[in-house]
């Protein structure tokens, strides 16, 4: 096996980092490094124009949609790099998740009208699938649209809907079909947020974050043109979504990131005149956090090689899943012990801030922001398939149970 990248590789490497280190303002990086609230929109939109005028807008869409062209590995280490310059991980909810299903499935007007405004950070996305009573049971959903000459009537209500705080679409799962199976009753529709009759009610998340929400839709009228595909086919699409970006949800990226984080914080952190980094039992925390993460790098270096497996994709993934979002938790962990007394900072909140900038210089560089990042770290294993139902994925899927 090589256990290192090929010299047009680290080539490509370097070329990304020494961009982020001479283009990426400091005042983003900052607070992207904080990481423990919702960027605010401008500071997105700064960032993805940056991302789109180097032609690194969207690197996993078609390059005749302003897509790169980079193999697997590339993208990999572009991500790697983002992540370490605290840039953002790109518009999620449009980038990587709807826009995929456009190219794949999407009307060639529909294509021209939202693809090129989501590359250029002009337009965001949210995501409506869950439900108050379909979250892990997705099928189980209730909000319906009726056809009524050429506009479909939404009646209903999302929940955990991230980003519709800041978005101008979203791109909803509907019944339109109560006579059938509830997988084939569903669609895929396209919703401007501010079409009247939609109300957006944030949702306060544990760390005090206002990215989550709650979309009540009533009697919301959507032109027929909006409906992605074929009516009944939107569980197809939901699928297909979910499947593009196979790795992601090992958030590997996110867990080398801090655990950097914690071993900085453990050099800085004195205990008993010897730094936290230097004492038997940190260092063996540390070092059993560390193995973890190196596994699972390995893990998703052999699935983005495209390595032959025994098992369904679909328990790999689910299998990259259930180790990474553990390891959010205890990567966040470790951090808050290496902090100790700091951890215990809450920090105050002021209009548009994400922290309070003159109580941030108070403290060491390193403190804000990441008590907040371990609180929302305990929903890693809920979000996108909770622990339980991925370990039902492998057991059906892997070993047939």
């Amino acid at each position: 096996m090589r256990f290192d990248f090929a010299p047009e590789d680290e080539a490509f490497r370097l070329e990304v980092r020494s961009f982020f280190q001479e283009h990426l303002p400091k005042d983003l990086a900052r607070r992207f490094h904080i990481g423990a609230h919702p960027p605010e929109r401008d500071d997105v939109r700064r960032f993805q124009k940056l991302l789109h005028e180097r032609g690194w807008g969207a690197p996993h869409w078609p390059v005749e949609w302003g897509g790169t062209g980079w193999s697997p590995l590339r993208k990999h280490l572009f991500m790697e790099e983002l992540y370490n310059a605290d840039g953002l991980d790109f518009s999620w909810q449009g980038l990587h998740m709807v826009a995929p299903v456009l190219i794949a499935f999407g009307s060639e007007a529909q294509r021209q009208r939202f693809l090129p405004p989501m590359i250029a950070g002009d337009e965001f996305w949210t995501q409506g699938f869950s439900e108050p009573n379909a979250g892990s049971d997705l099928a189980s959903l209730r909000t319906q649209a009726v056809l009524d000459g050429d506009e479909w009537v939404v009646n209903g209500q999302k929940i955990w809907t991230s980003d519709a705080q800041m978005a101008e679409w979203g791109f909803f799962l509907v019944r339109t079909d109560l006579t059938v199976k509830p997988q084939r009753g569903i669609s895929f529709l396209l919703v401007r947020m501010d079409t009247p009759g939609i109300t957006v009610r944030p949702i306060v998340s544990i760390e005090g974050g206002t990215e989550l929400n709650e979309v009540f839709l009533d009697d919301v009228r959507v032109p027929r043109e909006n409906l992605v595909g074929e009516p009944g086919m939107g569980w197809t699409y939901a699928k297909y979504l979910l499947e593009k970006e196979r790795t992601a949800s090992a958030f590997l990226y996110f867990n080398k990131r801090e655990l950097e984080k914690a071993r900085d914080i453990a050099r800085e952190s004195i205990v008993r005149g010897t730094p936290l980094i230097d004492t038997p039992e940190f260092a063996r925390k540390l070092a059993r956090v560390e193995v973890d993460v190196l596994a699972l790098e390995y893990s998703v270096l052999r699935v983005l090689s495209q390595e032959s497996n025994r098992h369904n994709a679909d328990a790999v993934v689910s299998a990259l899943k259930l180790r990474g979002s553990a390891l959010q938790q205890r990567v966040t962990d470790l951090q808050l012990e290496a902090l100790g007394l700091h951890a215990l900072r809450q920090w105050e909140h002021g209009e548009g801030e994400t922290i309070a900038a003159d109580e941030a210089r108070r403290w060491p560089a390193f403190v804000p922001g990441r008590t907040a990042q371990a609180l929302i770290a305990r929903a890693s294993t809920i979000y996108g398939g909770s622990q339980e139902i991925q370990k039902n994925i492998i057991a059906k899927l892997a070993f047939g149970l």
